[in-house]
């Protein structure tokens, strides 16, 4: 029951804020068109629910000449391949504003499991343990205010399983609450997410 009233009720959100997000997104999106060359939004394949590919907006971050179809997490030196208005957006999450064009489209809800990459077969794999992959994927989560990149695999997808499994109102209104205070704070926040950290505990850079 709640899976439908939890849909009107990102969609009620989602209509009350147009006055806050839509002036914010035309901001960022005219610094981004001015800043370095290139569209100024990112499109990449990500899960949704049920394992359905869908593509995902976000705002550009990186410079044209970043690798193409390489996630983040995959590059050497992701930080080379930022823009320095990417830099600030990524830190304040404020790259994931265009998500909301996902979850108008009902491929994202505002709380769930972060959607996974195309090619994150161990975080699939892993989440398919805990039925966090049967749920639809959010533009913040459970995972995110408890580590976010900070997190190992099988830590963020015990997470989504928990939040799969506690999907209430107050357990969304938890993930909010939090995500705001993990933002402002920008905790959490790794350049290359989960694959920079295991990259540095094995002491490759």
């Amino acid at each position: 029951m709640y899976l439908y009233v939890k849909r009107l009720l990102d969609v009620l959100v989602v209509v009350m804020l147009v006055p806050f997000w839509v002036p914010v997104m035309l901001v960022i999106a005219l610094i981004i068109k001015l800043s370095s060359p290139g569209k100024v939004l990112f499109k990449q394949k990500r899960y949704g629910k049920n394992k359905k590919l869908f593509t995902l907006y976000k705002f550009r971050t990186m410079y044209t000449d970043a690798p193409k179809d390489t996630p983040t997490h995959l590059l050497n030196n992701p930080g080379a391949f930022i823009t320095p208005v990417g830099h600030y957006l990524r830190r304040f999450s404020l790259d994931e504003l265009p998500n909301l064009i996902c979850l108008i489209r009902n491929d994202l809800s505002l709380v769930g499991p972060r959607p996974a990459l195309w090619n994150q077969d161990d975080l699939i794999a892993e989440r398919d343990k805990y039925g966090a992959n049967d749920i639809k994927p959010g533009i913040t989560g459970w995972a995110q205010i408890n580590g976010r990149d900070e997190l190992p695999i099988e830590v963020k997808a015990r997470f989504d399983g928990e939040y799969a499994r506690n999907l209430t109102f107050w357990m969304d209104v938890k993930c909010l609450f939090g995500t705001v205070k993990s933002v402002l704070g920008s905790r959490g926040v790794v350049e290359g997410g989960t694959g920079m950290l295991e990259k540095q505990s094995e002491g490759k850079l």
